[in-house]
């Protein structure tokens, strides 16, 4: 059975990339989010095996969103996807208790590679 990705990112774009590079692996999208406060209502209807997050959107940023839905779900795994390139981000991501932080764009093998840790990791 594949294992379920929430797609939280303000742009279409990278979600439908996302959906590319999952074709024919471990992986399936269950749901896309535009925003961070999508994102939290939707996690708890999902219940998604691993969250991609962007940090810059409207509203609610990625980083606030992956904090508040770790503060209400301990076991959810967060992997980052940005195009901040600075330490600070990483840092941020990592120090609210995401899984991992890749930098866009992103390829197929760092992608199913993060997702695969993120997915393991129980």
């Amino acid at each position: 059975m594949k294992k379920r990705l929430m797609v939280v990112d303000d742009s279409q774009g990278t979600e439908i990339q996302i959906r590319t590079l999952l074709d024919n692996s471990g992986f399936e999208v269950a749901a896309y989010c535009e925003n961070g406060e999508d994102a939290i209502r939707c996690y708890e209807e999902i219940q998604p095996d691993v969250v991609t997050m962007d940090i810059i959107m409207p509203g609610i940023d990625g980083l606030e969103a992956a904090q508040i839905i770790l503060q209400e779900h301990p076991d959810a795994r967060i992997v980052v996807i940005s195009a901040l390139h600075d330490d600070e981000a990483v840092h941020d991501a990592k120090a609210i208790g995401a899984m991992a932080f890749l930098h866009k764009p992103i390829t197929r093998e760092k992608l199913l590679q993060a997702l695969s840790r993120a997915a393991e990791s129980v």
